[in-house]
């Protein structure tokens, strides 16, 4: 298989006043093509640290990070950026979308910045909220949106340029118990299809979804494994 993110000796401190946070304490991991990776761990753990600088959000104060065989170590700001744009689509736990803009719109919005023209944008926008069943609601507002059905247009937004990772921060964490389970069954649907995913959460039970579960601990992996009981889940 090959390997789309690998890390050596990745880590991240931050100087805050007299004191140094080292919030990352050197983490190599590798992770291949089409895996479907749970990256856990309590507050503090380095978790997110850990995600935000796979996802290029930022960058490591040492070692060395190659994403799809490119060193996006030392990038600037705005190489970051259109690595970001191209490479990596993100969920988040709060949706992150725009009020006014409708969901055609919202998961639309990528292919702007990747100079597609109108037309263009619209059907490919279309295509993939038809995929993740809401092509009835393309012309809904957030607002007249379920939980669900706003982080299913957050999911396709995230797919819309056909990134070869999907990094979802604790995807489920505003959503009650009957509609994660959808929500993870629509991962677990992307996994079958070929796409590479990354899942930051705190919970046992999401964690258990993921093939593969990387536990950090004060900064550093404590334990790297597959997931010998994996759960499955509809996507309905």
């Amino acid at each position: 298989m090959s390997e789309i993110i690998k890390t050596t000796e990745i880590a991240k401190k931050y100087i805050m006043g007299s004191e140094t946070i080292h919030a990352l304490k050197t983490v190599s991991i590798t992770i291949n093509k089409g895996e479907y990776v749970a990256f856990m761990g309590p507050s503090g753990s380095g978790k997110s640290t850990l995600m935000n600088l796979i996802g290029c959000l930022d960058t490591p104060s040492s070692g060395q990070y190659i994403l799809n065989d490119q060193d996006v170590s030392d990038l600037t700001e705005n190489e970051l950026a259109e690595i970001r744009n191209k490479e990596i689509g993100f969920v988040f736990q709060t949706f992150n979308l725009l009020p006014r803009a409708s969901s055609l719109e919202n998961v639309a919005l990528p292919l702007v910045y990747a100079g597609y023209s109108k037309s263009d944008r619209e059907a490919k926008a279309y295509a993939v909220l038809e995929g993740v069943g809401l092509g009835d609601r393309a012309y809904h507002k957030p607002n007249e949106l379920s939980g669900g059905q706003r982080q299913r247009v957050a999911i396709a937004r995230a797919l819309v340029n056909d990134p070869s990772i999907i990094l979802a921060d604790e995807p489920t964490g505003n959503l009650d118990s009957k509609t994660s389970y959808s929500i993870m069954g629509l991962f677990e649907k992307l996994h079958a299809e070929g796409n590479t995913i990354v899942m930051v959460t705190h919970e046992d039970d999401i964690s258990r979804y993921a093939h593969r579960i990387v536990r950090l601990r004060d900064g550093i992996v404590e334990s790297d494994e597959k997931n010998k009981e994996i759960i499955t889940a509809e996507f309905t």
